[in-house]
């Protein structure tokens, strides 16, 4: 599964040496954290792939990775096997990709570390590769009904 760094400016997919061999990718995808649009959490990335495989590496049900053209634009995918969850991200049009479509098990992680947007300075980049120790919110009480 594919590594994700966040940082203030950008999320960077990092690829293991065999994940950029399948894919095709010279070096990590970069995209600038203001790019990002939309991310959504799914089980069953093969439903997201749109378009054809140009360049990259597709095993029906196995492995999709590389870039994916469709008439809506660019895609890079990290699709690996079935059932598995994921994460599509959708980017602006000035970004390289038009989506990113990625099997990971943190996507939640992802979604909780871009709503703190604002609230808190980065310092140093965020690995999401272990799971994030999460606030549990403190409970107020109840008001008295009449």
């Amino acid at each position: 599964m594919v590594t994700l760094l966040l940082d203030s400016a950008n999320l960077e997919v990092g690829l293991s040496a065999s994940e950029r061999l399948v894919s095709l990718q010279k070096k990590n995808v970069r995209v600038r954290r203001s790019d990002i649009t939309k991310v959504q959490l799914t089980d069953d990335l093969w439903t997201w792939l749109r378009g054809v495989r140009s360049p990259g590496t597709f095993v029906p049900g196995v492995l999709a990775a590389g870039t994916w053209r469709s008439v809506a634009g660019a895609d890079f995918v990290m699709v690996r096997g079935r059932n598995k969850p994921g994460v599509v991200i959708d980017l602006t049009h000035d970004a390289p990709f038009q989506r990113l479509v990625l099997t990971t098990q943190h996507g939640l992680a992802l979604v909780k570390a871009l709503r703190l947007d604002g609230e808190v300075e980065f310092n140093d980049v965020v690995t999401l590769t272990s799971p994030i120790p999460t606030i549990k919110p403190q409970r107020t009480p109840k008001p008295a009904t009449a």
